[in-house]
């Protein structure tokens, strides 16, 4: 049931995802014909067809997924530009770069949003309606998936789980709920969790559907995500080489603060944006779904 059939041989190689700035992502990263590029979230390919475009046949796009579907909608986006496609954990970066055999790098974007695609398949948990296994793993292969964790965290756990990682203020009441709940029977669905959180708290009024929080809790809880971007912040410094530049497109204040502190503190790096780069107003009417993404970007100075 943890697997659930989610690796890349039973994976669409067509992708709904819209990638979001996509003009800002390429005016910061400035991609330049024969340099190389990494997309460490390369999902659907959408921010790495652009850029390989602009790499010519000279450059290379060198994608990353820690999501094993991923990779054939990448390698799909990416059939007609010189490209290579790696399953892996950005924060792993240099151990990936080093087996291809690429010393250093011209830019990395890192897109720490959650795809569409992982939205639409309802194996995997991550959408509210989903009535398929409350999973939410990007790596099915590793890790505790969420179902277990609601299932077996204390109450005074799940509830501080929430608060810290959902900024959730209800937090307590929706871990209550959560708990009452699992005494009568064991929360296994998406679907099943949401409707707890909206019996809980109700919807009042937000255009926000009240489980969207909670989610977030226990997605980056699930795949650790703070921890990883932390050390991936560290880490991919290493392998850019002088000018090189590195793009974070973040979708919610605890990814945002991290980005904004390494960039601020890390003495290799020179933050090229004061302030967080917004969509426009047109991306969001058309793409709603882009309404929080906060793009920050940095050069490698030494």
């Amino acid at each position: 049931m943890d697997r659930d059939n989610t690796g890349p041989q039973q994976a669409s190689a067509t992708t709904v995802h819209q990638p979001v700035m996509v003009s800002e992502v390429l005016h910061w990263l400035a991609p330049k014909p024969g340099t190389v590029i990494v997309d460490a979230t390369v999902g659907g390919g959408g921010h790495a067809r652009a850029i390989a475009e602009l790499l010519g046949p000279e450059g290379l796009l060198v994608g990353i997924d820690r999501d094993p579907s991923a990779l054939p909608r990448a390698e799909a986006a990416l059939a007609s530009y010189p490209h290579l496609v790696r399953q892996g954990n950005y924060a792993d970066l240099p151990e990936i770069l080093a087996e291809l055999d690429i010393p250093v790098v011209d830019g990395v974007l890192l897109d720490l949003g959650l795809c569409s695609d992982q939205l639409l398949d309802h194996k995997r948990g991550f959408s509210f309606d989903s009535s398929g296994p409350l999973d939410m793993r990007f790596d099915p292969s590793a890790g505790e998936p969420a179902f277990r964790l609601v299932n077996r965290l204390s109450e005074s756990r799940l509830a501080d789980l929430i608060y810290r990682y959902g900024e959730e203020p209800a937090s307590r009441r929706i871990a209550r709920a959560i708990v009452t709940e699992r005494q009568r029977q064991p929360i296994r669905t998406a679907s099943q969790l949401a409707e707890i959180i909206r019996r809980a708290i109700g919807r009042k009024g937000s255009r926000i559907d009240p489980a969207t929080r909670t989610f977030q809790a226990l997605r980056i809880a699930v795949n650790e995500e703070l921890k990883w971007l932390e050390i991936a912040l560290r880490r991919i410094p290493e392998v850019l080489r002088p000018g090189g530049r590195l793009v974070v497109l973040s979708y919610h204040s605890l990814e945002d603060r991290l980005v904004k502190e390494a960039f601020r503190n890390d003495s290799r790096l020179k933050a090229l944006t004061p302030h967080p780069v917004t969509p426009s107003a047109q991306e969001v009417a058309d793409n709603p779904r882009a309404r929080s993404a906060k793009l920050r970007a940095a050069e490698r100075i030494v």
